[in-house]
């Protein structure tokens, strides 16, 4: 045997070795309640028109411009479906075509409006656009109940090591983007929060102390770049998932981020033993019998898999896949600058929680051939929630000054011109202008490029907000 051939049989016994299904079945439940709850609580609260069917005008992503917003009951029916295919999912019940609709449907709901985008619902499309191709129906499952046939107690491990490269790529990069001066030596946004939210329990006359910010910006950078490491550790694993718990548990209190927190807790689980909800088991069984004899998981079969063309297909597509994966949040590079400022790359690149940016924008309008003028306020379109995404992003900015040309010349008014006034505030800072005000936006095509009416990044350090004691004592 070739060296060659001895490497990639190696290759595959390190991606082909069985490893206990049930992790990646708990992984599979919870994901599923996570998707229902998510769902409900969009229907409860009323979301789905706000977000969805209310808006006059939505913002498309470049080359999704033909994704369109269903009339509102098929909204809401479709959030309906999302709640119940959760269900299924953690049932496990018609799981390839559940996995399927889940990617698709949750995705569309993306892609619908790009001032909706959240990083930890993106995530959960990749992840769902993984399961579909990971069997984790193949016991504790609806499906192998109905279909014996189906049932294994093992999956490969190439499963297990595809989730845990998305959950790794998602922590990070949302570390690396906190290597700023603004976030490690200004500690923003992190101040800026932190002293709005005096007025929680117990905490609250501490949060607007600058040492506070500090620190919870250093833990912060610590955390995302080293909790892998220690996840990945089996003596380290449970101390590190309770500080992923308690991490995300304090976020949750400081701020209003809906599920991230309780996404992320439950894709750090990928990170444990194979076993571990049977050990979980076996341990409550044991309390139950008033034993105190060590647990034991019972030995696993070990199937043969033979290495065919496809299983080599699908090596290539999952190797291309993580390119990608760790391509989308370095793109931003490309453009040079502070992407915090002018967003080319930002999204899907894990800068969670990054940068507090806050604008204003109003859109001018002139006809060339009366000489005519109109100042247009963004929301004649856009509903308040809108705004304030669009006043601070230079794409969505284009979107709706060609959106406003388009409108104003389908009311016979001619070819016009659309330039906008623009001002950002970014991490406290003073705001200055976003884009050139001198610049036509009716006549500039989106696209991928770099966009030279962005006007540079401030250059000054961001305001550092006092605490209240020391003005006190001033």
């Amino acid at each position: 045997m070739t060296e060659q051939a001895r490497g990639a049989a190696r290759l595959w016994s390190w991606l082909l070795a069985p490893r206990d299904i049930a992790a990646l079945v708990a992984f599979r439940v919870a994901l599923g309640a996570l998707i229902t709850v998510s769902s409900v609580r969009f229907l409860a609260y009323g979301w789905v028109d706000v977000l969805f069917t209310g808006p006059r005008y939505h913002f498309t992503y470049w080359g999704f411009g033909w994704v369109r917003a269903l009339p509102a009951p098929w909204m809401q029916a479709l959030f309906a479906g999302l709640a119940v295919l959760g269900v299924l999912l953690s049932a496990g019940l018609f799981y390839r075509a559940t996995t399927v609709l889940l990617f698709v449907a949750f995705s569309y709901v993306q892609l619908v409006d790009v001032s909706n985008y959240l990083n930890h619902y993106y995530l959960v499309s990749l992840l769902l656009g993984l399961l579909v191709f990971v069997p984790a129906h193949r016991a504790f499952s609806l499906d192998a109940w109905r279909r014996p046939v189906l049932r294994s107690d093992t999956l490969p491990a190439w499963c297990t090591y595809l989730l845990r490269f998305q959950v790794t790529v998602v922590y990070v990069f949302a570390g690396l983007a906190k290597l700023t001066s603004d976030w490690l030596v200004h500690a923003q946004p992190l101040n800026i929060w932190l002293s709005a939210r005096t007025s929680l329990l117990l905490v609250g006359p501490f949060l607007d102390e600058r040492w506070v910010a500090y620190t919870a910006a250093w833990a912060g950078f610590l955390f995302d770049t080293t909790i892998v490491a220690f996840l990945l550790s089996r003596r380290l694993r449970p101390f590190a998932y309770v500080v992923v718990v308690g991490f995300h548990a304090a976020t949750s209190v400081l701020f209003p981020i809906g599920m991230f927190p309780f996404i992320m807790v439950t894709a750090a689980l990928v990170f444990f033993d194979a076993s571990w909800p049977r050990r979980i088991a076996a341990r409550v069984r044991a309390w139950r019998r008033g034993t105190v004899a060590p647990v034991s998981v019972p030995a696993l079969p070990v199937p043969v898999q033979p290495v065919t063309r496809l299983a080599w297909a699908g090596l290539a597509v999952a190797v291309v896949y993580g390119v990608l994966q760790v391509a989308m949040p370095l793109r931003t590079h490309l453009y040079g600058g502070n992407v915090l400022w002018h967003e080319q790359g930002m999204r899907f690149s894990w800068r969670v929680m990054a940068r507090e940016k806050n604008g204003s924008a109003t859109f001018v309008v002139t006809s060339p051939s009366t000489g005519r003028e109109w100042h247009v306020p963004p929301s004649d379109y856009l509903t308040r929630l809108q705004e304030r995404e669009m006043s601070v992003q230079p794409d969505l900015i284009l979107q709706l000054a060609r959106h406003i040309a388009r409108d104003f010349e389908a009311r016979g008014l001619g070819p016009v011109e659309v330039r906008a006034d623009v001002r950002v505030s970014l991490n406290g800072r003073a705001a200055q202008l976003l884009v050139d005000p001198d610049v036509d936006l009716a006549r500039v095509e989106d696209g991928l490029a770099a966009k030279p009416w962005i006007l540079p990044a401030p250059e000054t350090p961001p305001v550092k907000l006092r605490p209240t004691w020391r003005a006190q004592v001033h």
